[in-house]
């Protein structure tokens, strides 16, 4: 292992990409995108929505602009499968935009690894689903109690 790790490090094994992914999601939920973006590779691949990107530098400059549209962000992410250097998750996130309407957006992500243990692709589907306050089942970063369950799909 070199400084320039970030464990845990493929090929992954079930507890190791759980661990991965709960990584991922605390990091996101800090909505901190200079952060955020030191779990990819400088070259890193990213297909947002309908958006590419790539590289750190591009990757902050689409969370920045994510974050600054997406109020109130709070994010749960689900391991899906893993093989090797690669895991699939599904995601659900609530926020709120600049007019006051909630949004609960459901995806997937398709997530390939180096041996470093940085993320070298992400490629994420998404679908936005328009909530009324109400409907509000994601309140903030994932408590202790709820770490390691799956989050319903509702």
């Amino acid at each position: 292992m070199t400084d320039a790790d970030r464990p845990p490090l493929p090929p992954f094994t079930r507890e190791t990409a759980a661990r991965k992914v709960q990584a991922a999601e605390d990091a996101w939920n800090t909505r901190d995108p200079r952060k955020v973006s030191l779990a990819y590779s400088q070259d890193s691949v990213w297909r947002n929505r309908d958006t590419f990107v790539t590289g750190r530098a591009e990757i902050v400059e689409l969370l920045t602009s994510k974050w600054r549209r997406e109020e109130e962000y709070a994010l749960r992410k689900d391991l899906w499968a893993f093989d090797g250097n690669r895991i699939a998750v599904r995601f659900q996130y609530e926020c709120r935009d600049a007019d006051g309407q909630w949004w609960r957006s459901y995806g997937n992500e398709l997530w390939e690894f180096d041996e470093h243990g940085l993320m070298t692709r992400r490629e994420a589907s998404i679908d936005d689903v328009r909530i009324e306050e109400k409907e509000r089942r994601i309140l903030g970063p994932r408590p202790d109690a709820e770490r390691g369950r799956s989050f319903p799909v509702e």
